[in-house]
């Protein structure tokens, strides 16, 4: 996963412009809630093909990035 694919995730979300996300974009500035972030992370289980288990807060977007590389391996 990298952050142009994510972001592309992200925007198609909220419905903002990819080039507005970047690593040290906060969910907040998109208007993501907790409930917003745990269905882009179900959403990204679904394409990644593997169960991310949600088990940190997360508040930017770099955070889900490196959260996902980490889950991943």
């Amino acid at each position: 996963m990298n952050l142009e694919k994510l972001a592309k995730i992200i925007a198609e979300h909220v419905e903002c412009d990819v080039e507005e996300i970047k690593e040290e974009t906060t969910f907040e500035s998109l208007g993501i809630d907790s409930l917003d972030t745990v269905e882009m992370v179900m959403e990204l289980e679904e394409e990644l093909g593997t169960e991310l288990q949600l088990d940190v807060k997360l508040t930017t977007v770099g955070d889900l990035l490196r959260f996902i590389e980490k889950k991943l391996g």
